[in-house]
């Protein structure tokens, strides 16, 4: 089968920037990524890959920065085309624009034509991994996974159940919530590059007969993981406590029902008491950052540097379409400038790993995506460091490495993506 070598700027992580600094990353200007079969053979020097694989095929990227492609460890592809809706909290939110549009998917028709939308805009933008919530709807989930299948995609997805708080429309039961979920996961789990992840929205649109049936099935299926929404708002925070008032907290709500492990992804986590914390890092549970969509819907300012103290494992997520942009470079933006008002910039070298192999550890893919070593899939970028004339023209006065990229991570956006490869796949440029 044939190799190709891919030459040009390369980073690569050998261990986590947030314990080690940016010494955990190695950086090389003439790098190169040897891709064999849809995955990653080696990544060194170029001109020591030239000469150990002088039959591979060569691409030569010349200055552009060879990294693994983005992952986007928590959006909802179905509110794809009321991105950056004006002027509502949360709970209305919800109500003005996303439960209408959720809508929509009972059509299957619709729910391809936005899935379609959606995973173009991703490989656009060089995110090469969606993890999303669909909608009540089962075809909604057929329709993501499908999308992302035709495109060599790794997707990780979960119909989205609710049977309370919630229009007659996008309702389910406890018994349907089950059952079309399992029926899914037999489907779909597993099945090429797609992960199953049970899905109750959050607590508020869920009764406790729900999160129960579901946290069952989850024990049922424990290579599946779970996704929900955890204290995003102080006012979602005081609905549930008067949904639950036996829960000691928020994160209790789920822990009583089975809901609360390791491969447990909670999107926000913004407003945790001290026993949440003790709880989620006891279990080693996922959480989620959602920088853009918590500045644009006002929820808060996530604490990056008290939750890495703690332990915690993270991931970075653009949360489209609370999150108002498609793009993980602006996501990496966002937690910069979130890290700034809460007086702990994070390096570019952090921002980065969040956004690849971060949030890979989230989903416990970390040996399939995020990085560029040998076995992992060859989803790949090549990023222009000077692709607009503001951005050249402070990169070009750059130092280092990290100099060079952060101003592409702080203004730019798909122009910045020359080339996207899905497993070795050139699927954009």
């Amino acid at each position: 089968m044939t190799k190709t070598l891919h030459l040009g700027q390369t980073l690569t992580f050998t261990g986590d920037p947030f314990t080690q600094g940016p010494a955990a990353a190695t950086h090389s200007s003439r790098g190169a990524v040897l891709v064999e079969a849809g995955r990653v053979v080696a990544a060194g020097e170029a001109d020591a890959l030239r000469a150990q694989h002088g039959e591979a095929e060569v691409i030569d990227h010349g200055a552009g920065l060879i990294l693994p492609g983005f992952v986007d460890a928590h959006m909802h592809y179905p509110q794809t085309a009321m991105i950056a809706s004006w002027g509502k909290r949360l709970i209305d939110w919800l109500n003005s624009y996303t439960f209408p549009e959720e809508g929509k998917f009972a059509d299957r028709a619709y729910a391809d034509e936005i899935a379609k939308r959606t995973l173009d805009l991703a490989i656009s933008n060089g995110t090469t991994t969606l993890t999303s919530f669909c909608t009540i709807h089962p075809g909604s989930v057929d329709a993501f996974f499908e999308a992302a299948e035709a495109r060599g995609m790794a997707a990780f997805a979960g119909k989205t159940c609710m049977d309370r708080n919630a229009p007659d429309y996008l309702s389910d039961t406890a018994q349907s919530a089950h059952d079309d979920s399992k029926a899914l996961i037999e489907r779909w789990h597993g099945k090429g590059r797609a992960t199953y992840v049970i899905t109750p929205r959050f607590s508020p649109t869920s009764t406790p007969e729900q999160l129960e049936a579901l946290g069952a099935l989850w024990a049922a299926n424990p290579s599946c993981l779970m996704q929900t929404h955890l204290s995003e708002q102080v006012d979602e925070i005081e609905w549930v406590s008067g949904l639950y008032p036996e829960a000691r907290d928020y994160l209790d709500t789920y822990e009583q029902h089975g809901l609360l492990g390791a491969r447990g992804l909670y999107g926000h986590a913004i407003h945790l008491e001290p026993r949440e914390t003790d709880r989620l890092r006891e279990v080693g549970a996922g959480l989620v950052h959602c920088p853009t969509s918590n500045t644009f819907i006002g929820s808060g300012l996530f604490d990056m540097a008290a939750r890495m103290a703690e332990g915690q494992r993270i991931g970075l997520a653009s949360d489209t379409g609370g999150g108002s942009s498609f793009s993980m470079l602006r996501v990496m933006g966002a937690a910069y400038e979130i890290g700034q008002l809460k007086r702990n910039p994070i390096h570019p070298a952090q921002l980065l790993w969040l956004a690849t192999e971060g949030s890979a550890k989230v989903l416990h893919a970390e040996g399939e995506i995020g990085r560029l070593a040998p076995g992992s899939m060859a989803d790949m970028i090549v990023l222009d460091l000077a692709s607009t004339p503001g951005i050249a023209q402070r990169s070009a006065l750059a130092s280092d490495i990290w100099e060079a990229l952060f101003p592409t991570i702080m203004m730019g956006d798909d122009r910045a993506i020359a080339k996207t490869y899905v497993a070795g796949r050139q699927v954009k440029g």
